[in-house]
């Protein structure tokens, strides 16, 4: 929404009593100015937003990249982009349509329309979940928060309820990408018998939470385990797309991508390559290619690239024979 416009939405708000037209100004006015890095005045506008709201606290936030402690979040500095990860054609489009809108949000909003920003990824792990998450803030170019489980699902559900919606007060005045990995922790199906009407309760305060978060903040979440999610948490995501295994046409340019970064030939084709490791998600290559990378760097000047691969691969088979014998 264009400045213009929240001013007008500011004043009809005061004139009008709009108690939620403020709040929803004022928190679009805060995002705009974190943007910009204009930290300070959009505290004092959180702060001014209600005498008695509390002001999002911000040792809630714990901004070292090792994970911290102590914090509901934790902020990940984006450094991939969609170009670096193999993903299928669906996947990327969805992606960049996702970012496109969210980059011409004023466009959208002259017509009454509003971006989407709620994402929902399922598959095995391994496979890109929180690589895509992080894609994702590289292209809007704003921060990845990882919501921290154990710092957010307390002893007594009271408190996860509280630390929620904590959580939730703090990146509505942020344009953000809010990642929850593993959302079967705390999106489960609400008509499990074995759970109790406290944990049921707060999943619909969860669902409700991200229903009334701003456009501004592009919620991703991911499950390995889509078949535990709750029914209406399917119904809250506006995109819902399906990362697999990489495919033997993936695992080939992955490798042709590792030559071409190398400038070395790796002794086989990426195609005999790809054919030869046995990985089961992208996790699986991204490990061997730099288990190779590492013992070429070691080796040089003199590094034999055909015979490292070879080594590489007569250790993969074993990890994956003792592997199965667990």
């Amino acid at each position: 929404m264009s400045r213009a416009d929240l001013i007008v939405n500011l004043v009809k708000a005061g004139s009008e009593g709009d108690q939620k037209l403020l709040r929803t100004t004022v928190e679009a006015m805060a995002a705009e100015e974190r943007a910009k890095h204009h930290h300070q005045l959009a505290n004092r506008l959180v702060e001014n937003l209600s005498a008695t709201q509390a002001k999002p606290r911000s040792p809630e936030i714990v901004r070292s990249y090792d994970g911290g402690h102590g914090g509901l979040l934790y902020e990940i500095e984006p450094r991939r982009t969609f170009d670096t990860m193999l993903v299928t054609d669906t996947v990327r489009a969805a992606c960049r349509e996702l970012v496109e809108e969210q980059h011409r949000r004023d466009l959208l909003r002259s017509y009454g329309l509003e971006p989407r920003h709620r994402m929902l990824l399922s598959g095995a792990p391994g496979n890109g979940k929180t690589s895509l998450a992080e894609a994702l803030a590289t292209e809007l170019m704003v921060p990845l928060f990882v919501v921290r489980y154990e710092a957010v699902i307390g002893s007594f559900l009271g408190e996860t309820s509280s630390r929620l919606k904590r959580l939730f007060d703090f990146v509505r005045t942020h344009q953000c990408v809010l990642f929850f990995d593993e959302f079967d922790t705390l999106g489960k199906e609400r008509g499990d018998t074995h759970e109790t009407g406290e944990i049921k309760r707060v999943v619909s305060s969860l669902l409700l939470q991200i229903d009334a978060l701003p456009s501004h903040v592009v919620v991703v979440t991911a499950t390995n385990h889509a078949e535990l999610l709750d029914r209406a948490v399917w119904r809250r995501f506006q995109l819902r797309l399906e990362l697999p295994a990489p495919t033997a046409a993936q695992k080939e340019e992955w490798f042709a991508r590792l030559q071409s970064k190398l400038e070395v030939s790796l002794g086989m084709t990426p195609k005999m390559l790809a054919a030869k490791l046995d990985a089961s998600s992208f996790s699986d290559l991204e490990q061997f290619c730099e288990d190779v990378q590492r013992r070429y760097v070691l080796a040089l000047p003199e590094a034999n690239l055909k015979q490292i691969v070879t080594d590489r691969l007569k250790q993969w088979r074993a990890r994956f024979t003792l592997a199965q014998q667990l």
